[in-house]
């Protein structure tokens, strides 16, 4: 099922009303319980010398393992993100994502993800814990100013 940008949804990464945004588009893969996702990133995502900005490398991971949430039918905010920067990105270049779960624990969802070149070489890998704040909705009421987070 291809998961592209909601025209309603204002989301930095995501999102299709946000013109500023990335409008990442991903893949979900149901059978393996995966996200993927295959584009490149241009020079207005760089940090300098034609590398993408480490920042943008953590938005595009933190995207798509937020989306593995979909699997379990949950809304899920990032409580913790770690990156791995591993080689440089450079803009222009393929890059293929791919994120899955690695555990649950209460309402503590554990998720993988990786971004990797052409040739299959990783170049970022991200590990992110997500806390299940409710059930998944068709349209989520509106989403309170701060959510308390229990470990």
């Amino acid at each position: 099922m291809l998961l592209e940008p909601n025209p309603e949804n204002v989301c930095f990464g995501c999102g299709g009303a946000n013109h500023r945004g990335m409008k990442l588009t991903f893949e979900q893969d149901d059978a393996t319980r995966r996200i993927r996702g295959s584009f490149s990133l241009g020079d207005e995502y760089q940090g300098g010398g034609g590398f993408i900005h480490g920042g943008i490398i953590a938005v595009v991971l933190d995207e798509a393992m937020g989306k593995v949430n979909r699997f379990r039918g949950v809304r899920a905010v990032t409580a913790e993100l770690t990156i791995e920067y591993l080689k440089p990105v450079r803009t222009g270049q393929k890059l293929i994502i791919e994120a899955h779960e690695v555990e649950k624990n209460g309402r503590n969802l554990h998720h993988v993800g990786e971004i990797r070149d052409e040739s299959g070489r990783v170049l970022a890998r991200g590990r992110g814990r997500f806390v299940i704040i409710e059930p998944r909705q068709e349209r989520p009421a509106a989403v309170p100013d701060s959510v308390e987070i229990h470990n």
